[in-house]
Parts: C-alpha cells; structure tokens; sequence
C-alpha cells in the first residue's frame, strides 16, 4: 500500500496518513445561510481527500458538523421572529442539495451541534474540575489559555507576546489570544427562546466547543485528520486542540490540513463588492454544476485559488476537449492496432504520484491532458483500434473517481431524423459546390443543438455543448 503524505499544518511539513483506518473530522456549514462557493471549496478539497484516501486503499469514517447553533444563527431566527430550527432547517436542506449537486460524496455522519448538547455540557464539566476552566459572575464558563502553556502550537502562534482578555464571542480578531467562552449565560435579549439548562445555569454553548464534542463523541479522543479552511485554523482550531486535550489527556488530532482562500478577482468575497456567489448563483448564470466543482479543484488546496468568469468559460472549454475526445474513442471500431499499454501504465503512475505528493490536483489534471494530447496524435495515425480505446476510457474513469467531474459518460445519441437528412443533404449540396445551401443546412444543424464532427469512420453529429 503507498501512503499519502499530506502537509501537516502543526508541524508545517509533509508526513504520510500511515493509518490504514481514518477517523477524519470536517467543519461543516453555519446554517444561518447558503453557502458560498469559498466554502464549497473547503468542502470540493475534503470530498478529494476522502475520494483520494479510498482510492489509495484506506478505510474512511467522516464526520462533518453542522452548526446550527451560535450567534449568527441565533440573531437571524430572532430577527425572523421564528424558532431556531424553523430557521435553520431550510439551509439544512438546502447545504445537502448543493452537495448533491456538486457530487460531493457522502459523510457518514452529519452531526447538528443542537444534538450534541449534553456531550457538550458534560465536556465543559470536566474542564471545570480539571481547572481548565472558570465560572464568571454572570454563569458563564470561559477556557483559562494560562492552564495550557501549549496553546499556539498549532498556528505557531507566541501565545506570551499576546494579550489575552476574555472574549465572549463565537469569533474574535485574528490576532487576539484570549480565554474563550466555553458556556454563554442565557441572555433574553440576545437569546430570546433559545437556551438549555445546564450544572452551570441556563444558557447555550459556545461555537468553539461545538466541534471538540462532537469530533470526540463520534471519533474518539484521538482522530486521524482535521480538515477546514485556513480561516479556522486560528481561533476556532487552536481552541478545539486547547479544549480537547485538556479534557482527554491525549493529543486531538494527528493531521491537521487546511484549505487556502477563495478569490474573486483577486479580491476576498464581500456582498459590498458584488463578487459574492452561492452555488445557486452560478447555476442561474447558467453554469453547470460539474464547471464549477471542476474549477475549484483544479488548484492546489494550499494555494490562494482566483474564481473569475473567464476561469469558469476556460474550464467550459476544457471539458469540451474532453468531451470530443471521449466522442471520438467511442465512435473507433476499427481492430487493435497499437499496443497502448506502456503509455497508460505511464499515465496512470504519474497520475499516483501527483495525488500521493500531497493531493496535487493541478498537477493530476496535467496528466489528463497529456494523455489526451498522446492519443489524440495516435489517433489522427490511425493507431488507435476499439480496444486501445476502451481501456483508456477505462483509465479516465478511474481518473475521474477522485474528481467526478470530467465528461466520461456520453451516450450514443438518438439523432432526429430531420438532423440526420440534413447532414445528408448538406453533403451533397457540397459534392454540387452548392455551398450556399451547405451553409445553411449547417447552420440548421447548428440551431438544432449539433456540430458535425469529421472522423476517421466519416462524418457524424456530436452534441453542441
């Protein structure tokens, strides 16, 4: 079995998965609205991972949250007038429509935090009696930084230049260090119905303990990998090492990988700067779904990653060229005539080496094309018979089970005949040299939803997209 190496964001190097049964843990969505195609990149990167992994020979067991309990979550319900879960079921449901369309696999689990809160409660209760943490005058309970002198190694982070002050929000300034708040006391105000009953008094958790409890209750103390974006890693991640080890004793995690940020035009996503997109939204430009899931795979994860509509037209093309060219293996029914086996041998261990090295996509996809380049001249030699075709075929396919978005799939087409004695006619009409009427009969076609495609075997229609 080859293991992956994977760059490890705690030791800032790359290290193989040696693990041969992975318990991996994903940040999920924030259910107080649609997720943006930032987010859908962290999420395309895991669903890679996990592709990946099982792929290479792993056994894969992931969970991926979902927050529908903070302060986002909390304030838009209360701004809506409506019970917290009347709030976030429609964005539930709405997350794993998008998922589903972007052929993101499955997780095994799919916690909600709102599910998970007496694992919470009993969490923070140990903490407490291990001196990890303190009760406040108004009941709330706050994570004590000075109680884990290692706090800061997962960011690499000076935990004793940095000024630390208790911080009640679920999100904080990036550069500030500061006791965390482990238990919100039940403000009406803020809160309105939305409150448990705890040892500590009536209230809600806060956003950081959410995922420590629910990574441990479902994977354990000690979990194989950790993916998110790299906006989490410091405060949320640095909090849930904190947390986490301070109760079990055990290191959290082994792996930590996070994901790099999402551009657009070379901006961060702001709705003020008109360049924030939801997978909904593209779909209703009129991109396909597997355009976009293409588009934020093709970088490598560690890479800031620049979303441009002509990046979307660029990648339009590019499954096009895929597209023609599974069009034109398909349509060879000539015998074998070249022995293609050491070429995809050679494919497919360069294609190995660029996911082993640390999932690199960008590389992974050059291979592709390489590929497709050889046998492209191959075949305008007439070397290519039905059998070379369907093995390489075979090959994209398993190429394509870690991406799931190349265009393999094509069917024979069922051709209306009034297309069919167009091309026909356009034949002869050009046999005549009547290229007027050969013109118009191609753009007829054209209309119609075809190009005419010139192969070895003769002339053929092929779909316009």
């Amino acid at each position: 079995m080859k293991y992956l190496k994977l760059f490890n964001t705690s030791s800032r190097k790359k290290e193989e998965v040696r693990n041969k049964k992975i318990r991996m843990y994903t940040c999920g969505p924030t259910v107080y609205d649609y997720a943006h195609i930032g987010n859908f990149r962290t999420y395309l990167f895991e669903d890679l991972l996990r592709r990946t992994l099982k792929y290479l020979g792993y056994e894969v067991r992931q969970v991926m949250n979902i927050t529908d309990v903070d302060d986002k979550t909390i304030q838009r319900a209360y701004e809506e007038k409506v019970a917290l879960d009347t709030y976030t079921r429609p964005f539930i449901q709405a997350f794993f429509e998008d998922i589903d369309i972007l052929q993101i696999e499955r997780a095994e689990d799919y916690p909600r935090a709102t599910h998970y809160i007496p694992q919470m409660i009993a969490l923070i209760d140990t903490l407490l009696k291990k001196g990890h943490a303190y009760l406040t005058r108004d009941g709330s309970v706050y994570f004590s930084l000075k109680s884990f002198p290692a706090y800061g190694k997962l960011s690499h982070l000076n935990f004793s230049e940095l000024k630390t002050v208790e911080q009640s929000r679920d999100e904080y300034d990036k550069e500030a260090a500061s006791d965390f708040v482990l238990w919100k006391t039940y403000d009406p105000l803020r809160d309105g119905s939305v409150f448990w009953d705890s040892p500590f008094g009536k209230g809600r958790p806060g956003w950081h303990i959410e995922c420590s409890a629910m990574a441990m209750a479902l994977l354990g103390d000690t979990i194989d990998i950790h993916c998110g974006g790299v906006d989490n890693m410091f405060p949320h991640h640095e909090n849930e090492v904190a947390q986490s080890e301070c109760s079990s004793g055990k290191v959290f995690v082994l792996h930590w990988v996070h994901v790099e940020h999402l551009l657009v035009h070379h901006k961060k996503m702001s709705k003020s700067l008109g360049n924030f997109f939801t997978l909904r939204d593209l779909i209703q430009k009129g991109y396909h779904p597997l355009e976009i899931r293409y588009l934020l795979l093709q970088g490598h994860y560690r890479t800031q990653l620049n979303f441009t509509f002509q990046e979307l037209e660029a990648v339009k093309m590019a499954r096009a060229r895929i597209s023609d060219f599974v069009f034109r293996l398909q349509a060879i029914t000539s015998p074998k005539k070249e022995e293609t086996r050491l070429l995809l041998k050679k494919a497919k261990e360069a294609f190995v080496e660029a996911i082993l090295d640390d999932i690199n996509a960008s590389l992974a996809f050059s291979v592709i094309f390489d590929l497709i380049r050889e046998v492209n001249t191959l075949c305008d030699q007439d070397k290519i018979g039905q059998e070379d075709a369907k093995n390489i075929l075979t090959l994209l396919s398993e190429f394509d089970s870690l991406f799931s978005c190349l265009p393999l799939h094509k069917k024979e087409l069922s051709v209306p005949e009034e297309v069919q004695r167009a091309l026909e006619q356009r034949e002869e009409a050009r046999k005549k040299k009547d290229f007027s009427l050969a013109d118009s009969l191609r753009d007829y076609i054209y209309e119609k939803g075809y190009v005419i495609d010139d192969t070895p075997q003769g002339l053929r229609l092929k779909p316009r997209d």
